[in-house]
């Protein structure tokens, strides 16, 4: 296996050295061990050999929105990579769930008490459940997935019931016109009153800020693979 050293020089491979730069630096600063913040590389829409060059960085989570996507690119990376991770980060419908059941080492977008069922009925027959996490629409944004903030602890109460252990933390994206920190603060509070450990919460424009308020998780895409391709 490559050492760091004799790790193939790119763009990608710079960009990907300094938000993990970034990710230390933010985490001293917040009196945090870094070892504590996990690094999501979204490469949503970015082609396959994208992903081939993160991986030979170094970088082994990835996120994806799209269940069909995730499916092209990742399940035939897995006999090189055995410890490659993968976070689906999108919003779900419920006829992908046995799709993301089937691939997704985590779901990070589980939303509503249709979307549990499925989850739970594609587990039954797959024989698998992926770790999961709660996106709360901190902002109430109408447009936006995500349990409203007024139905969010009824809601994670209900899936602690439901799926145990495997639900893991909550998520959230805060309105794009809004400073993200009250969004960050409110997330870290509901986690810890519900005793979830993670907290995914953090893209390109504001991870150190969310380092500074708890996140475990950040999802950082654009800063790493540059901006994004156009929508298929």
């Amino acid at each position: 296996m490559e050492t760091p050293s004799t790790l193939p020089s790119s763009v990608l491979a710079d960009r990907l050295t300094a938000v993990r730069q970034n990710i230390d630096a933010a985490a001293h600063a917040a009196g945090r061990d870094p070892a504590s913040v996990t690094l999501v590389a979204v490469s949503k829409f970015h082609p396959l050999e994208s992903v081939q060059e993160a991986l030979a960085a170094g970088q082994r989570v990835f996120g994806e929105n799209r269940v069909q996507e995730a499916a092209s690119k990742f399940p035939a990376l897995r006999a090189t990579y055995p410890d490659l991770r993968l976070h689906l980060i999108g919003g779900l419908q419920t006829n992908k769930a046995r799709d993301a059941v089937r691939i997704a080492d985590v779901i990070e977008s589980l939303d509503r008490p249709e979307l549990a069922e499925a989850l739970a009925k594609a587990a039954d027959k797959e024989g698998r459940l992926p770790e999961l996490l709660i996106e709360v629409n901190t902002g109430d944004e109408p447009q936006k997935f995500g349990v409203p903030r007024e139905k969010a602890d009824s809601f994670i109460r209900t899936c602690r019931q439901q799926f145990g252990a495997k639900l893991q933390g909550l998520m959230c994206i805060p309105p794009a016109t809004q400073d993200p920190v009250p969004h960050f603060r409110l997330l870290r509070s509901m986690a810890q009153e519900h005793g979830l450990p993670v907290i995914s919460m953090g893209m390109s424009a504001d991870y150190p800020q969310a380092i500074a308020e708890g996140a475990t998780l950040v999802r950082v895409g654009t800063a790493i693979f540059g901006p994004r391709p156009p929508s298929p």
